[in-house]
């Protein structure tokens, strides 16, 4: 087994990338560097939103009936919302939705080349739709969206009082993703190919299963890295069924404590330990037998844990309380860095690093966002 463990830490992309290696033509990189990136070498696939932020007054949380720190999904209450935010308010667009945000984190700590990451969702066509475009450019991510004008561009508002942000999620056009109108065209599918690790949220399980599976059957059948986040307890209770069907295709499983918790008591693991739920889920079956699943469970604060070939625990950075500013993008952000490596082949103690990095980074600052450039290394 020993001989096998580097194969498990250093996560080779897929077996073409190893015979490249070992050819005698090829010249051995004399640095560590980038450089090998091309783009599309990450794909990512979800709920595209437009986050609107802005600092609102109490008056219009209590017309809105919204609490100064909640996270929920619009309700018909909620319509005006959106266009009475931007009318009234000084307010900050930016490309958001879990994968999208993990996609342009990865893109942020890899710098270049530009659009190494590639994202694929459903919007509107309507001016949030544009605005999203135009912020996924700036981005520097690559986004092929499916366009439709029966439900405009999901969004989510981001009401900030204080220290406190109260979100309001309308997932729209997000929900309308069609893999026959999109996933499937020539064009699209080349984009896919091209990719060597996959990242799909569990959130996009309530969208296009078929969709999710296309893209999973093709990594395993490759030997490509695919990736998937439990996301939330709902869709670990709610979602289960969608869930296990995809993954027998899973290499990477992301997951924090309260959606593992809620995953191993709807797959009866009978056990409540953080470390027997990754090793429990780490040993679900799987149809690539050429890479062990590696299981990654964050915990706030607390250690991460990982199971691949034994169970492993990393410390996260520390940060003073009166520092944090936001939380609500910090699992999307350690995703992201996570992700910046694991293209680059890097071993798994340095993923890791890079996604502790950017949740430290992400959680200092008011939503999804960063700064020019990582200082990391």
């Amino acid at each position: 087994m020993a001989s096998d463990e580097p194969k498990a830490k250093k996560l080779k992309l897929s077996e073409k990338d190893e015979e490249k290696k070992e050819s005698p033509t090829k010249k051995s990189p004399a640095k560590k560097s980038p450089a090998k990136l091309s783009p599309n070498t990450l794909f990512g696939m979800g709920n595209p939103l437009l986050d609107i932020s802005a600092v609102v007054d109490k008056d219009f949380l209590d017309k809105y009936t919204l609490k100064p720190n909640d996270q929920i999904l619009a309700e018909d209450k909620h319509k005006e919302l959106f266009e009475e935010l931007v009318k009234k308010f000084k307010v900050e667009y930016h490309a958001g939705g879990a994968t999208q945000n993990s996609i342009k984190i990865a893109q942020w700590m890899i710098q270049e080349p530009h659009k190494v990451g590639t994202f694929f969702g459903c919007i509107g066509k309507d001016k949030f739709g544009e605005i999203l475009k135009q912020k996924s450019e700036e981005a520097h991510i690559e986004a092929h969206y499916y366009e439709q004008d029966e439900e405009p561009t999901g969004t989510c508002a981001a009401c900030i009082t204080g220290d406190n942000r109260s979100l309001v999620a309308n997932l729209a056009a997000a929900n309308c993703y069609k893999k026959d109108k999109h996933l499937d065209l020539e064009e699209n599918w080349k984009l896919v190919e091209k990719a060597k690790v996959y990242y799909i949220a569990g959130f996009f399980l309530t969208v296009s299963l078929e969709s999710i599976l296309k893209v999973a059957k093709h990594a395993s059948e490759n030997n490509k890295l695919f990736c998937l986040n439990l996301s939330a307890p709902f869709i670990c209770q709610f979602f289960k069924e969608n869930l296990m069907k995809v993954m027998p295709y899973v290499d990477v499983l992301f997951g924090n404590e309260t959606e593992a918790a809620a995953f191993a008591k709807e797959q009866d693991f009978k056990t409540k330990d953080i470390k027997e739920i990754a090793k429990k889920a780490q040993a679900l079956p799987k149809e690539n037998k050429k890479r062990e699943r590696i299981v990654v469970l964050t915990q706030g604060k607390d250690e991460t844990v990982i199971f691949s070939d034994k169970v492993e625990t990393f410390p996260v950075l520390k940060i003073d309380s009166k520092d944090i500013v936001d939380t609500t993008g910090a699992g999307d952000a350690f995703v992201g860095g996570f992700l910046s490596e694991l293209v680059q082949e890097k071993p798994l103690a340095q993923c890791v690093k890079a996604a502790h990095y950017a949740a430290n980074v992400i959680i200092r600052r008011a939503g999804c966002t960063f700064p020019e450039k990582p200082d990391f290394n």
